[in-house]
């Protein structure tokens, strides 16, 4: 297995950090994103592609006609629709590497559009936040394909472990995982800001820590906390897939706390869209956000 030309499906933040980071591995790398037809955001995202030595395609059938590996970095939501998108155009034997984090069915309902087109579609579980890694990130493969990929990506330094060659494996363990991390950042900050609006933050933080000492609640909560003002649009897509994730493992086993988790990185993600945290640096404390977040007046979503 061997590819000449990379196309990203998405040049969002991972978009961009793949594309820096594998675009010395083959001889041409490009991208393709809604945003480059959008006029408020179509110039400065054409001039970042230019700038890191990333083709700007001007539509998803021109990418996969230059494309033998195409991976595709959307929010959830488009999982399939990419799939649907691309299928069409997609080259015969063109690997289809799919980052997205979606539900084992939602997977295999893109997997089946790819296959039929002549493809050959991988799933990816991306196990962690992805910048601080860059393309070295962990990630778990599945698919008939995954084994033959992952030999690849190891040789260009990536993280990737072929977990299963049938799908769904791999973005099962990712959405499992996704109710666990996204559901902690959803009960941190229900209960931090609620703490802090009765002003016992200093006596709920101290048993946190007597309960789970290695953990740092202080800094934690920050983190938790910006994580989910920057990226809680993207979080809230997840989780919707987690809890479809939790429907397709049993129909009479209903997923309460995912689509709970989902209502509240929405709400928070709403906020910062409606620009409630703006002016606040990478160095906010838990309390700056919580602060803002009480001064929401009911009724606002």
């Amino acid at each position: 297995m061997k590819f000449e030309h990379i196309g990203m499906v998405g040049y969002g933040e991972v978009g961009k950090v793949f594309t820096a980071g594998l675009k010395e591995r083959v001889s041409g790398i490009s991208a393709w994103d809604l945003k480059f037809d959008a006029a408020a955001q179509r110039e400065a995202q054409l001039a970042h592609a230019a700038q890191a030595g990333v083709t700007a395609c001007t539509s998803l059938a021109e990418l996969c006609a230059r494309s033998d590996l195409l991976i595709s970095a959307v929010t959830a939501s488009n999982t399939l629709a990419v799939a649907q998108a691309a299928a069409p155009h997609i080259r015969p034997g063109t690997v289809f590497l799919d980052l997205n984090s979606a539900s084992p069915g939602t997977k295999q309902q893109a997997a089946a559009l790819i296959d039929a087109a002549g493809g050959r579609y991988v799933e990816a579980g991306v196990m962690t936040s992805v910048p601080p890694y860059g393309i070295r990130v962990p990630m778990l493969l599945g698919g008939a394909m995954a084994a033959d990929l992952a030999v690849v990506l190891g040789a260009w330094g990536m993280d990737a472990k072929a977990v299963s060659d049938k799908l769904g494996v791999a973005s099962a363990i990712k959405m499992c995982r996704s109710v666990m991390i996204k559901g902690l950042e959803a009960l941190v900050i229900e209960s931090y800001t609620t703490a802090r609006a009765y002003g016992v933050e200093d006596h709920v933080l101290p048993t946190l820590a007597e309960t789970f000492p290695s953990i740092d609640w202080e800094k934690q909560g920050a983190y938790f906390f910006s994580r989910v003002v920057q990226h809680g649009q993207r979080r809230a897509e997840e989780m919707r897939e987690a809890a479809n994730t939790v429907h397709e493992a049993g129909p009479g086993f209903a997923p309460f706390m995912a689509s709970a988790i989902a209502d509240k990185q929405q709400w928070v993600a709403d906020q910062a869209k409606q620009g409630l945290f703006s002016g606040m640096g990478k160095e906010a404390r838990w309390q700056d956000y919580a602060d803002r977040l009480l001064g929401v007046k009911p009724g606002v979503s």
